[in-house]
């Protein structure tokens, strides 16, 4: 007779440490420039990030709201274990976001700000997998 454990298999320290790395630089990552997208001047703004400088200041500010949401659900949800599945929803949302800027970018010829994007995908899907699948975290009971 074959017994079947509801229990999943028990993850390694090292990569719910990594998961975690990866939420807390992901949300870093995404609510800095965010806050400075919502909260900058946009004169200064647009010295660092010539798009702001060409786009009304109610689409630039709605851009870093959109940040910030995005990098707060990669890191809150979890944290708080309240609706931790929202860290993985969030993580989608931040891999669309960044193919959406990939195409923002690459229409107004910033191919060098590619990378940089890359590496958000590369963020947000690692926690997309970790918390989907790998090493989801439990809600508050």
């Amino acid at each position: 007779m074959t017994y079947y454990s509801t229990q999943a298999a028990p993850v390694p320290k090292g990569v719910n440490i990594s998961i975690w790395a990866a939420q807390v630089l992901g949300a870093a990552m995404f609510i800095l420039p965010g806050l400075m997208k919502a909260t900058m001047p946009i004169p200064e703004l647009a010295a660092m990030m010539p798009f702001a400088g060409e786009y009304s200041a109610a689409f630039v500010r709605f851009v870093g709201l959109v940040d910030i949401a995005g990098g707060l659900g990669l890191l809150l949800p979890s944290l708080t274990r309240i609706m931790p599945r929202l860290t993985v929803i969030a993580a989608a949302g931040c891999v669309l976001l960044q193919v959406l800027a990939i195409g923002f970018h690459a229409m107004r010829g910033e191919f060098d700000a590619l990378p940089v994007n890359l590496v958000y995908i590369a963020l947000s899907l690692f926690v997309l997998w970790g918390r989907g699948s790998k090493a989801p975290i439990a809600p508050r009971s």
